[in-house]
C-alpha cells in the first residue's frame, strides 16, 4: 500500500467509502474494507503532513529576488 501514490490512495479510499455507504457489503467484508480505509487514511494524512512541512512561502525582496522563506502557515 505504501507504493500507492497519494492520488491512487485517495481514489481507493473514496471507493471504499462509497462501498461502505451503500450498505450492501457483508459484515466481514465491511470490517476488512474499514481496516484498509483506515490504513489509506493514515497514509494520506502522513503524506499531507509531510508535504505541508516542506512548503515554504517565498517572500521577495525589493529587487524581486527571494531574500527569505517563511514556513507555510498551519491551518
Amino acid at each position: 500500500m505504501e507504493e500507492l501514490s497519494f492520488e491512487d490512495a485517495l481514489q481507493r479510499l473514496e471507493a471504499i467509502v462509497q462501498q461502505l455507504e451503500r450498505g450492501d457489503v457483508p459484515l466481514d467484508k465491511s470490517i476488512t474494507l474499514y481496516a484498509e480505509g483506515d490504513r489509506l487514511r493514515a497514509q494520506c494524512q502522513k503524506r499531507l503532513e509531510a508535504a505541508q512541512a516542506r512548503i515554504e512561502q517565498i517572500v521577495g525582496g525589493a529587487d524581486g529576488a527571494a531574500d527569505k522563506t517563511i514556513p507555510f502557515p498551519a491551518s
